[in-house]
């Protein structure tokens, strides 16, 4: 089954981070993991206006530039207009920060089968509040769990 996904640009930066904890050690192993099956066609990766706007924040160069090939691998895109106003609203009203309920509000418009994320607070709010969220949010190692089942 092909897996339509969408990366919280915290996973693209996973590699990036501190490895000498055995938690993101292992999360930047699924992500290389992913991309991998996005490589191979198992996975499709959806990239977005919001994770490039996002990432070119990001002051370290070299990061800013690996992260961007990363995009490169999507095989859609899903740009922001008028109509995700109202929805990043809600999301915002639900507690999602305002970049965070962009990349949701997105995520839900291109028809994502997951937002995949390393932050335990997005995950916590999603599941007091899946009822009212159009994608399923887990975090990667949830995710990965889900393919060995």
């Amino acid at each position: 089954m092909v897996l339509k996904l969408y990366l919280d640009l915290c996973v693209y930066n996973r590699p990036f981070d501190y490895q000498g904890q055995e938690r993101v050690a292992l999360e930047t192993s699924v992500f290389i993991y992913l991309l991998e099956k996005v490589g191979k066609g198992s996975h499709v990766l959806v990239a977005s206006e919001a994770l490039i706007y996002e990432n070119n924040k990001t002051p370290d160069e070299q990061r800013k530039l690996r992260v961007t090939s990363y995009f490169s691998l999507a095989r859609e895109f899903v740009g922001t207009d008028g109509s995700d106003v109202e929805r990043v609203n809600f999301l915002r009203e639900l507690g999602f920060s305002d970049i965070d309920a962009l990349h949701i509000a997105l995520a839900e418009k291109c028809g994502a089968d997951y937002f995949v994320t390393c932050d335990d607070d997005i995950v916590k709010l999603y599941e007091r509040h899946k009822d009212f969220i159009k994608v399923s949010i887990i975090s990667l190692i949830e995710l990965v769990s889900l393919e060995v089942k």
